[in-house]
Parts: structure tokens; C-alpha cells; sequence
């Protein structure tokens, strides 16, 4: 039989389709299923060499009807060892093609296993066609064996020596674009173990919120599948690609990498004052001090100095009190302000303020424990991330991921930052980060500034953030209803 022009342009177009595989399950079953297409054979096993050894990877019959590991079940037969005596090892041993006209009659190898096969199942094993699968590096990635090649009326043939150009060419094929995505592969564990490594550095660092970065992962997570099951299930447009799912899992580790550069004394300032309460407290007891040296010299009477330290006492609790607060009211505002004023003035006219200007800042705060310019510091860690990631040459498969971190802070209105985007400037995954980043920082329990809020209410909180234009409702909901199913109700 001779190659026909139809021939080569089939592996032509095989070799096509291998180079835009992506996925290596289905490359290396396209290897096998077009193997067994090409050389018209009933029967094949590809194995991978691991461990010094050829596993089953696949193996399928088609008169038996038997398919074994093409679902991604694994095959529960021991490895071939590396040794001679065994065809497939001996092929891949010397990177080189056996083709097995009838394995009853050759005595060239160790065919009792097929033989036993045979006797147990009732089948017939004939002919071979062994092929070694190694790149162009000659690196041995696995062997394809072929079995039972057909005639036009169905009867077991030799396999014809014209295939075998054929059949190498798909194995050189093959194992090149094996080659290459364990390469993307390696690539992606690289980019990976760098953000693992970053993120750890990032929750040694501030203890307040360790879990965070791992919370907005799994959030993201949840929603992302859920969003890829409805799709399935025809609930709603296709808006998410399921590829992309890799991508956002990095997003979503990485997304607040720049607050390695945010002081810790605000990163982990757990009240408003935070340990700058114990100078208050040392400055107050100083003022009781000085009052009662007043009295002592008779600046002040006894009543006066009674009443200065009750003024004094009740003064501290009062700061005590604003300092944990949830919200500052106007009318306590107010009242720090004038506490400020307040000052004790020596008999040589020296003058100490009961309250500091940063201290009486720290108390004014509304709600949260950070001023203003500890606030912008803060926020600033959005711009560091995506410098950060600037440094950072990107697979492509990744390349979008700078984009969506850098912009988790936006909301759709415009009043995010840093850079005030807003409706379609930001991609649906930069929406899916917002909201689960929301999310987690409202129910989180391991922020000693804040209570955490129960799912439902913090559900509730995203909601009125949609109706004002902030955040995506559909995301939301979405999110209500994936974390209602996996059992997550506080």
C-alpha cells in the first residue's frame, strides 16, 4: 500500500490541532485516537514514562467496547518496567519504531502479558505497531502502541511499514507540544510559587488580617464556578470564560501585594488611638499629679483639685470609649474638640494639653481607625501593587491579571480609586474582586477594630452598594446564592 496524497494532509491537519491544544489530556488523547484513525487499528494503549517506568495513561478497544482512563480515571495496572524483553520498553529504551506482524508467532519479545490478555477477556492480539515518544530534545515523554490494524473488511492485518513515517511524525508532533505545555506549565508553578511567596511574606506581616488574601481566593472561587454553572445550565449569558478561572485565582492572591510597603503602624492600627493610648493615659496621670502638687502649695483648694480629678477621670473614659467606638457623632466631636483645649498651666506658666492635635484627629476619626492621611497611605497600597507587578514579566495566559488587581478598589460610579474607572473600563473579573473583596473584609472575625457581620447582613450591605451604582448586583446575588448552597451562613 503507498501514501496517498490524502495521507499527509491528514497529519497535516492533526498536526494543527495538536499545536492548539492547550489542554494535555486531550492532546494526548487526540495521539491516540488519531493513531489508531490513521493506521484503521482496533485497539491501543498510550503510556507516559514516569518514575523509570511506563504508566497507562490510556487504553481503548473499540470491537470490546472498552475505554479505560479517557474519562481521567486513573488505570489500576502496575507500571512496565524499563526492560528489553517488553516491546513498549524496548521502544522507548532505543527511541525506535516496532512493527509486530503477529505477536503468537515472534519470539523476539515477552509477550505473555498479552497473551494473558487474551486468555481472560477472549480476544486475539495480532499486530503491533510500537512508537516511541520522544521531542526534539530526544527526551522520552511516554510510548503509543498500537494494536490489531484492519483491513477494508474488517480483518487483522500486519501494520503497513508506509504508516510508520506517518505515525512518527504524530509522536514527533505530539511530544514537541507535550514539551512546550509542560514548559507553560513549569512557567505557570513558577508565577505562582513568586506570589505564594509574596503572600506569605504579606500575612506574616500583618496578623489582623493573615486570612484575607486566602478568603478573597476561595470567595472568588465559588462565585467563578458558580457563574460557569449557570452558564451550562442556560441561567444566564455566557460572561465568564472558564480558562480564565486560572488567571483570577492569581488575581486573587496577589490583588493586595503593595501593602508590603504600608507601615505596620497603620496596617495594623487596631483602634484609633491605638498604642498611642498609653501616652494619653501616662499624660493623665501626670495632669493628676501636677494638680495635686497645685493643692499641695495652695494654688488650688482641696475642691478644686477634687473636681480637677474627676474632670480628669471622666475626661479619660471618655477617651477610652471614643477610642473603640463605632461611629463618632457630631455631639462627640464636638466634645474632643474641646477637650483639646483644655491645658494644665504651671506656676512658671509651662502649659500641658490634655490632648494632642494627632490625638484629637485620631478621636474625631468618624468610623474605622484610620486619619485621613493614614486612609490615603492605605488606599496608596493599590497604586504599589501595580507597580509592584509592573517589574514583573507576565506569561500571557497571565497577562491580564495587573489589569484586575490594580483596579479592585474602583467602583462602577467612578468613586473608587485609584484612577476613578468605572462601568465598562472594568472587566467582569475586576467586579467579581470588588465584591468578594467586600465580602470577606465585612465577615472577617480576625479584625480587632471591627466586629464581623453576619453573611445575610454583609449581603445586604453589598446590595444597597449596587443600588447606589457602587458594585455589580448580578455578582452579588450570584455570590448569595453560591455561598447559600455550599453551607456558608454564618
Amino acid at each position: 500500500m503507498q501514501l496517498q496524497y490524502e495521507d499527509f494532509e491528514k497529519i497535516m491537519d492533526i498536526g494543527i490541532r495538536l499545536s492548539t491544544e492547550r489542554d494535555r489530556n486531550r492532546l494526548l488523547m487526540t495521539i491516540l485516537e488519531k493513531g489508531m484513525e490513521i493506521t484503521n487499528c482496533d485497539a491501543s494503549t498510550l503510556y507516559l514514562y514516569e518514575n523509570d517506568g511506563l504508566r497507562f495513561k490510556f487504553m481503548k478497544t473499540v470491537s470490546k467496547g472498552i475505554s479505560r482512563g479517557l474519562d481521567g480515571e486513573d488505570i489500576d495496572l502496575p507500571p512496565v518496567p524499563m526492560k528489553e524483553e517488553n516491546v513498549c520498553s524496548y521502544a522507548a529504551i532505543h527511541c525506535e519504531i516496532v512493527n509486530i506482524p503477529d505477536v503468537y508467532a515472534s519470539s523476539r519479545f515477552d509477550f505473555s502479558g498479552p497473551r494473558q490478555y487474551d486468555s481472560l477477556t477472549g480476544y486475539r492480539t495480532q499486530s503491533q505497531l510500537v512508537v516511541p515518544l520522544a521531542n526534539n530534545e530526544n527526551e522520552l515523554l511516554g510510548v503509543l502502541q498500537l494494536i490489531n490494524a484492519m483491513d477494508e473488511e474488517g480483518n487483522v492485518i500486519a501494520f503497513n511499514e508506509e504508516y510508520e513515517i506517518i505515525i512518527r511524525a504524530l509522536g514527533s508532533i505530539a511530544a514537541i507540544e507535550l514539551t512546550n505545555l509542560s514548559y507553560v506549565e513549569a512557567l505557570k508553578t513558577q508565577i505562582y510559587s513568586f506570589v505564594e511567596a509574596l503572600t506569605t511574606a504579606l500575612e506574616e506581616r500583618t496578623p489582623y488580617n493573615a486570612l484575607h488574601t486566602r478568603n478573597v481566593q476561595n470567595y472568588a472561587s465559588l462565585l467563578a464556578d458558580y457563574i460557569v454553572e449557570m452558564q451550562k445550565e442556560g441561567r444566564c449569558e455566557k460572561i465568564f470564560d472558564p480558562a480564565g478561572k486560572e488567571q483570577l485565582m492569581l488575581a486573587a492572591l496577589i490583588h493586595d501585594i503593595g501593602k508590603m510597603v504600608v507601615p505596620l503602624s497603620i496596617m495594623n492600627k487596631a483602634t484609633r488611638l491605638d498604642r498611642e493610648i498609653e501616652k494619653v493615659d501616662d499624660r493623665f496621670a501626670l495632669l493628676k499629679a501636677l494638680y495635686e502638687v497645685d493643692m499641695l502649695r495652695g494654688r488650688i483648694t482641696q475642691e478644686e483639685y477634687e473636681a480637677a480629678i474627676a474632670d480628669l477621670e471622666s475626661e479619660l473614659a471618655f477617651i477610652h470609649e471614643m477610642d473603640v467606638v463605632s461611629y463618632v457623632s457630631d455631639e462627640a466631636c464636638e466634645h474632643i474638640k474641646k477637650l483639646s483645649e483644655k491645658q494644665h498651666v504651671s506656676e512658671e506658666g509651662s502649659a500641658i494639653s490634655y490632648l494632642t492635635k494627632r490625638e484629637e484627629e485620631c478621636l474625631s476619626i468618624r468610623s474605622g481607625t484610620l486619619t485621613v492621611q493614614e486612609r490615603k497611605e492605605m488606599e496608596n497600597h493599590v497604586v504599589m501593587t501595580s507597580k509592584i507587578l509592573e517589574k514583573v514579566q507576565f506569561y500571557k495566559g497571565f497577562s491580564r491579571v495587573p489589569k484586575w488587581v490594580g483596579a479592585h478598589h474602583e467602583y462602577l460610579d467612578g468613586s473608587g480609586y485609584p484612577n476613578s474607572l468605572k462601568g465598562e473600563e472594568l472587566d467582569l473579573e475586576t467586579r467579581l474582586l470588588t465584591v468578594v473583596d467586600i465580602y470577606d473584609a465585612l465577615v472577617a472575625t480576625d479584625r480587632p477594630y471591627k466586629k464581623p457581620i453576619a453573611r445575610q447582613k454583609a449581603i445586604e450591605i453589598l446590595k444597597d452598594m449596587a443600588k447606589k451604582g457602587k458594585v455589580d448586583l448580578r455578582l452579588v446575588e450570584w455570590l448569595d446564592e453560591a455561598l447559600e448552597k455550599e453551607g456558608n451562613a454564618n
